[in-house]
C-alpha cells in the first residue's frame, strides 16, 4: 500500500467526520484597514468570508429608457475582499464608469497591480452611456485597498474637471475620405493589408476547437486591425483574440501606447482553449498606431 502523507490522512479524516474545512477569514484589523484606505464602511458576509465596500455613483445623472437611475438599481461601484491566507488577500469588483472615465481608470488599475477581466455595458438606452469594468487582484490588504481607492479617486478627479461625461474621444476630427498609405503600416506589422477606399485592414488568425472540430480565422478566432483617415490623422479600430493568460499583457501594452479599450468579453462558449476578445479604438498618426498594435501582438504566445 502506498504511504499516505500526514496532511492527506488528516484531510481524509476531516471529510469522513463531516468537519467543515474553512477558508481563512479577514481579521477585524484588516477590515478596519480596508475601511480606512477606501474611505467607506464595508459590510461583512460571514458565510462567504467576504468584506465588501461600495461607492454609489450619485455623481452620474443617468437615465435608462428615460428613467432616472438610482445607484440601488445598478449604478454602484463595489469591491469585495477575502483572505487568501498568510497575510494575503484577493479582491474582485465592478466599477461603474462613464465612457470618458474607462481608460484613465483602467490605466490606474493596471498600474497598481489589479487585473481587468471584463468591460461591457449592463443597459440599453442609457444616457449618458455607462460602462462596467470588472477587476480582480491578489496581494496584501493594503495593496488591494489602495488600488481600489486610486480607481475611485480617478473617477472623482475626472468628474470634478468636467461634470458632464464627454461625448467623443479627444483630438482632431478624422477626415471623411481615407487615404492611408499601405507600405509604412505593412512594414510595422510585417503583414500584407487588405485595402478598400483608402482604408487598410489586417487579420491575424488563430485556432481553437469547438463542437468537436478545429476552428480558425474564418469562424471568428482572429485578431484584426483596421486603419482609416490620413497618414497624419488616422484612427485604428479592431479586436484582439487572446488566451486568458495573454489578456493583461495585451491590455498593458495597448494602454501604455495610448489606445482606448472599449470592450472585453467572450465571443464563444466551450471552445478550447478559451479565448477572450478585446475591442479597441485609437487616434493619431497611422504609423504610430500600427506600432501600438504591434506592441500588443508581441506580448502574445506565437
Amino acid at each position: 500500500m502506498a504511504k499516505v502523507r500526514k496532511h492527506e490522512f488528516c484531510l481524509g479524516v476531516a471529510l469522513l467526520l463531516g468537519v467543515a474545512i474553512r477558508s481563512p477569514a479577514l481579521t477585524d484589523q484588516e477590515k478596519a484597514r480596508i475601511d480606512g484606505i477606501t474611505g467607506t464602511k464595508g459590510t461583512y458576509a460571514a458565510e462567504e468570508g467576504a468584506y465588501k465596500v461600495s461607492f454609489p455613483r450619485n455623481d452620474l445623472s443617468a437615465t435608462v429608457d428615460g428613467w432616472s437611475m438610482r445607484p440601488f438599481m445598478g449604478t454602484t461601484s463595489w469591491a469585495a475582499f477575502a483572505s487568501a491566507g498568510r497575510g494575503q488577500a484577493i479582491v474582485m469588483g465592478d466599477l461603474t464608469l462613464a465612457e470618458d472615465e474607462v481608460n484613465p481608470v483602467m490605466s490606474v488599475a493596471l498600474d497598481n497591480g489589479l487585473e481587468v477581466t471584463a468591460l461591457h455595458n449592463h443597459f440599453f438606452f442609457d444616457n449618458p452611456r455607462i460602462m462596467f469594468m470588472h477587476v480582480s487582484g491578489h496581494g496584501t490588504v493594503e495593496q488591494l485597498a489602495s488600488a481600489v481607492r486610486k480607481c475611485i479617486d480617478k473617477t472623482q478627479e475626472i468628474r470634478r474637471v468636467r461634470a458632464e461625461p464627454a461625448r467623443s474621444f479627444p483630438g482632431a476630427a478624422i477626415p471623411g475620405k481615407s487615404s492611408i498609405g499601405p507600405q509604412p503600416i505593412e512594414s510595422v506589422l510585417g503583414a500584407k493589408g487588405l485595402a478598400s477606399g483608402g482604408m487598410l485592414k489586417f487579420t491575424f488568425g488563430r485556432t481553437a476547437r469547438a463542437h468537436g472540430r478545429r476552428i480558425g480565422s474564418q469562424m471568428g478566432v482572429n485578431t484584426w486591425a483596421a486603419f482609416a483617415g490620413s497618414d497624419e490623422n488616422a484612427f485604428v479600430d479592431g479586436d484582439f483574440a487572446m488566451l486568458e493568460s495573454e489578456v493583461q499583457g495585451v491590455l498593458n501594452a495597448l494602454r501604455k501606447a495610448g489606445i482606448n479599450i472599449v470592450a472585453i468579453h467572450n465571443h464563444m462558449s466551450g471552445e478550447e482553449p478559451r479565448y477572450v476578445f478585446l475591442h479597441y479604438w485609437g487616434k493619431g498618426r497611422a504609423r504610430e498606431l500600427a506600432k501600438a498594435v504591434k506592441s500588443a501582438l508581441d506580448t502574445q504566445t506565437k
